[in-house]
């Protein structure tokens, strides 16, 4: 009774005092959005009547507790008088054992109710399939759109725009829809085999062939984009795509997992960050037809949330607890579960503790049981995609849970035979960027490597169905032993990975023609599950309080 009054009461506040900008919020405690652009800055409203609101999210990655606070700010925008339309822009179906558990439905079911309007497709809506994904939107109550991803027949996978009417006003705005061409490589590539994905120039044209019919029949025109603005991910970001059409008024952005409601050269473009950071807003005039004010506004209960979708949010998360709460290890150390950038070590930039637990982890799951592999043990390797880690390990206590979030996709551990050159390809391929993060970034167990991040990477032709380049020259990577022995460019080695990568995921496009591979079918989650309970006796011990010298970056 007691939480239910505190909560009455801080809704109670939002009501009352809530406005857009950055005196929006309820009460002094309450943390001021990093971020907000309004046309008069000095404007105040005391109601929203005339006034439509786009509400929207992205990256929410299972974070099924946050819906809450969506749909509260609903609530108190559409009481205030405003039409309010409510959007995502993509992955909001993976990353979280709380839609993991249900391959994605459960994320569908929680935006049905919070009463979405309106959604775009990211590279992880693929994970578990095209066939699973297709079920699941089936119950979608929301439009799907994507303009540039289209099947073997030429069709776009879902529809490309819609347009929606106001029904207090005689206000249109036209909304498409984009995905990122990542999703090539950034889902397993098998789940996306027989489709095509605008790139580039082509991504330009089908974007503005969206602005140009949306144009004739709306007064704005907005694109939800799942194409981020991150320099490595150009020329398919959603600075290239509004840069290179006519037209765009505002783009609702995801993928890049950043907060901005404007880009580097005041480019419209708004985005929460992840997990629901923020809730992004967009007030809209009725009667001139303009965007008035655009904020982002922190995802809390101060600042709305609705006791429907707690329950609902609740109930889930307490079903996953039971199957997957329970203790089975603990932890001395924390392990690294950051990306990384150029200033900071993460899974993306150098080795860590958490890339060598689970390389080791990997590798041990393949080669316990004698006779798996076709070569000599001193062959045999381990490289992962830091990219697939994607959270920490923290010192304590460790649930299935933990792991599972930690390694939330649904990859199985897969061994490739490949010649000592094309390991060179692969890795030189993965580390064309460093010490900007990349996903592909390899965490390695079996050998030493160097990264000469001094050198330019030479850039040759796209890996077909690929955003990344072959390198023309082997210049920034160096193998300076395989398990304590010479390497040699022309000897096979058998390289434990992950099923994303060996069909060719991230930078792995060698891995996909490897001359020979097996999938184990054991999960990378049982994996280092396994391996913690059997070969380490239960306890991550301080072998792996930091990263263990396997790669040395050489500036």
């Amino acid at each position: 009774m007691k939480k239910l009054l505190l909560k009455l009461c801080a809704f109670i506040l939002v009501f009352a005092m809530i406005i857009p900008g950055a005196a929006a919020f309820a009460d002094d405690t309450a943390e001021t959005p990093s971020y907000s652009w309004a046309k008069d800055p000095e404007k105040t409203y005391d109601n929203y009547e005339g006034k439509t609101v786009i509400l929207h999210s992205n990256d929410v990655h299972g974070q099924i507790d946050g819906y809450t606070y969506i749909k509260g700010l609903k609530n108190y925008y559409e009481g205030m008088g405003a039409e309010v339309i409510t959007i995502d822009a993509g992955d909001f179906s993976q990353g979280d054992p709380n839609v993991n558990l249900s391959f994605g439905l459960t994320a569908v079911n929680m935006m049905n109710a919070v009463g979405y309007d309106f959604s775009t497709i990211g590279n992880h809506e693929f994970d578990f399939g095209l066939d699973q994904l297709k079920k699941n939107l089936k119950s979608a109550k929301f439009k799907v759109l994507c303009a540039n991803v289209f099947d073997e027949n030429g069709k776009t996978l879902f529809d490309a725009n819609a347009v929606w009417k106001s029904s207090k006003s005689d206000l249109k705005i036209g909304f498409f829809g984009l995905d990122t061409p990542e999703a090539q490589t950034k889902c397993n590539p098998i789940y996306v085999q027989g489709l095509k994905f605008a790139q580039g120039e082509e991504l330009y044209k089908v974007a503005q062939k969206q602005v140009d019919k949306l144009s004739k029949k709306a007064d704005l025109v907005i694109c939800i984009a799942h194409l981020g603005t991150d320099a490595e991910t150009e020329p398919n970001n959603s600075y290239n795509v509004y840069n290179n059409t006519k037209g765009i008024d505002l783009i609702i952005d995801g993928h890049a997992h950043k907060t901005l409601v404007q880009g580097i050269n005041n480019e419209p473009i708004q985005s929460t960050g992840t997990k629901f950071a923020y809730v992004g807003m967009v007030m809209i005039d009725n009667a001139t037809k303009e965007i008035e004010q655009r904020e982002l506004i922190t995802a809390n209960r101060l600042n709305g949330f609705d006791e429907k979708i707690d329950a609902i949010a609740e109930e889930i998360i307490n079903d996953v607890k039971a199957q997957y709460g329970a203790v089975f290890a603990k932890s001395l150390v924390n392990t690294n579960g950051e990306k990384g950038d150029e200033n900071t070590k993460g899974n993306r930039t150098a080795e860590t503790n958490a890339g060598d637990l689970l390389t080791d982890a990997m590798l041990w799951a393949v080669t316990k049981d004698e006779g798996s592999i076709a070569v000599d043990k001193d062959h045999i390797i381990c490289v992962t995609n830091g990219g697939g880690i994607r959270a920490a390990i923290s010192k304590g206590d460790i649930s299935k849970l933990d792991i599972n979030t930690v390694l939330p996709y649904d990859n199985t551990v897969t061994v490739v035979y490949i010649t000592g050159r094309e390991l060179l390809e692969a890795l030189e391929a993965s580390t064309f960027c460093t010490p900007s993060a990349v996903g592909g970034f390899p965490q390695i167990a079996g050998f030493k490597l160097k990264i000469y991040t001094n050198k330019a990477f030479k850039q040759g032709e796209l890996y077909p169905g690929s955003t990344y380049h072959a390198p023309k020259k082997i210049k920034r990577v160096k193998i300076t032993s395989v398990n304590g022995k010479p390497f040699n460019k022309d000897d096979v080695y058998a390289v434990v990975c992950n099923s994303f990568m060996a069909n060719g995921g991230d930078t792995y496009y060698v891995f996909k023609n490897a001359s020979a591979k097996f999938d184990t079918g054991i999960r990378q989650d049982e994996a280092l599950m396994d391996y913690i309970e059997n070969e380490l006796g239960g306890v991550i011990g301080k072998e792996y309080k930091k990263a263990q010298g396997r790669i040395k970056i050489k500036k």
